[in-house]
């Protein structure tokens, strides 16, 4: 039995702002599937106000939250910026009010989907011209901030420490595909690195303190391969509302790719036992792929993914403040992150054969008060595993470790 309760730490502008009672909180990162690149982190929090105190809040205010872990560590949750405040009067005395302030933020990736780039790339790898595109818009080192940039444009009250970066976070360069050049083209920021990113196989993604970040084909899988799973088992999670979905919406099998210069070119993969089962249901995919051999690849790759049904872990709730909760567990879900491998056991018989290996692709906190839970959406391991390069493998890696029956196309992790 561990009790543990949940200690706050709320800035706003970069003031501490924890004195206010935390009466309701919201926070929900990545995506709702894997076939779609991740929307911004989306924050709604709601703070108790007493005797008419001044709200200094502005709109496009950054805000930050944070937790304390078991060893009571603050961990950050959500990074972004205020982008709505309600003002509402919840109680009425005969002497004074009490108020409620509703704030809502929104993390990094909603910036790029208002920012536009004519979007200049030479022929590269998709990582490298992710970043390309990405430090337009947010600055990795104080010394590449651009000459004619003045005092004036940036906030008084910005320090040193974080005047040269807002926003980016780990990008994996150089990639794993190479993509064609493109000609400038006044196009949405958020639109052409989500496209770049899927021609790449790869996801973007903001991490716990709201940077934007990119990971390329092979990085779960390389991941998974250092780290291992995060162990979880049902029996300490919330039954009621545990869900494995199966849909037959995200059955396609006659997969085309368009690739090249502007998707110039095309190539298709058909699964006829498939049809012959489902009737056709067919995808195009535009990527600017550079070689055809390349784009023959995906093209297998998506139509190995989706020829079938396949269950799909929709949602399974912790409360981090159940005491039956280990700490290394309890600390696993504070910190959990888009692309987490999760290993789940003691599911009913019926679901999954009661067991469950895959990735988290959402999640979402919800806080009242002294509770707090997470609830997490996951996907199959079989729907990210990508054959990792020989020198990602880890160094403490033997042959007499790997299953002499393994074969090559399958040697996508060790463990």
């Amino acid at each position: 039995m561990t009790q543990w309760s949940p200690v706050w730490r709320v800035k706003i502008a970069g003031v501490d702002v924890t004195d206010s009672v935390l009466a309701s909180l919201n926070i929900t990162s990545g995506r709702t599937n894997i076939y779609e690149q991740a929307q911004a982190g989306y924050c709604s929090l709601t703070l108790i106000v007493f005797n008419q105190a001044a709200i200094d809040y502005e709109i496009n205010d950054t805000l930050s939250v944070e937790v304390q872990d078991t060893a009571a560590v603050y961990k950050p949750i959500f990074g972004g910026s205020i982008v709505d405040i309600a003002v509402s009067v919840s109680e009425v005395g005969s002497t004074a009010y009490t108020q409620e302030v509703t704030i809502t933020a929104l993390g990094a990736l909603a910036r790029l989907q208002k920012a536009l780039t004519d979007g200049v790339l030479t022929q590269d790898f998709e990582g490298d011209q992710i970043e390309t595109i990405l430090r337009q818009v947010l600055f990795a080192q104080w010394q590449q901030v651009p000459a004619a940039l003045t005092w004036a444009t940036y906030d008084p009250t910005e320090t040193w420490a974080t005047a040269g970066n807002t926003g980016l976070g780990e990008i994996d360069t150089p990639g794993n595909y190479e993509l064609a050049q493109r000609a400038s083209s006044r196009t949405v920021i958020y639109d052409l690195v989500a496209a770049l990113a899927t021609s790449g196989l790869g996801y973007i993604y903001e991490n716990a303190a709201g940077q934007i970040s990119y990971a390329d084909s092979t990085h779960r899988t390389t991941y998974l391969a250092a780290n291992g799973y995060t162990d979880l088992t049902a029996n300490q999670a919330l039954g009621r509302g545990i869900t494995i979905k199966t849909r037959a919406g995200d059955v396609r099998n006659d997969v085309t790719i368009k690739y090249g210069i502007s998707s110039g070119s095309e190539v298709s993969d058909r699964d006829e036992t498939s049809i012959g089962l489902y009737g056709e249901l067919a995808q195009i995919i535009s990527t600017t792929i550079k070689h055809q051999a390349d784009a023959e690849s995906q093209a297998a790759f998506y139509l190995a993914l989706r020829a079938y049904p396949q269950p799909n872990f929709d949602q399974i709730t912790y409360a981090l403040t159940n005491p039956e909760l280990d700490n290394g567990d309890r600390d696993s879900l504070i910190n959990v992150f888009m692309g987490q491998p999760i290993a789940l056991n003691d599911l009913p018989l019926n679901m999954s054969a009661g067991t469950f290996q895959g990735y988290v692709e959402g999640f979402t906190f919800r806080a009242s008060y002294n509770e707090l839970s997470v609830t997490l959406l996951m996907s199959p391991l079989a729907y990210s595993l990508q054959a990792m390069r020989w020198n990602d493998v880890p160094i403490t890696e033997t042959w007499a470790s790997v299953s002499p029956i393994l074969e090559w196309q399958y040697a996508t992790i060790v463990s």
